[in-house]
């Protein structure tokens, strides 16, 4: 496993931006962000490849959100524009080790809460 460590989150307003990172104490497969809502299940927000950098989004946020990495420092960045206050949640970053292993490493989460 790799230790995981959220940054960035907040309150904003609605129509603002925010960006969050998560920094890895090692290497990784690739890394994810996930959100959980108020009241609601845990849910797939984007992800990316840490070889090739190839990624992929939740509907949700498709045009809004921009995941990115800086393979020096281990970190991965989500961008997120336009933000709604359907976007509250606690954001959560998450890694794969390997192509056919899961998320098997969790950071802490961080709240973003965005006001109306």
């Amino acid at each position: 496993q790799v230790q995981l460590v959220e940054s960035g989150g907040g309150l904003v307003q609605a129509g603002g931006s925010l960006r969050l990172s998560c920094a890895a104490s090692g290497s990784t497969f690739t890394m994810g962000w996930f959100r959980r809502p108020p009241g609601k299940e845990r849910e797939f927000v984007a992800a990316i490849s840490w070889s090739d950098g190839r990624t992929s989004y939740a509907d949700s946020v498709k045009g809004r959100g921009t995941i990115s990495r800086d393979n020096a420092k281990n970190t991965v960045y989500l961008q997120m524009n336009s933000l709604s206050p359907e976007d509250t949640a606690i954001y959560y970053c998450a890694a794969q080790l390997g192509p056919y292993s899961g998320y098997g490493s969790w950071g802490q989460g961080t709240q973003v809460t965005v006001s109306s």
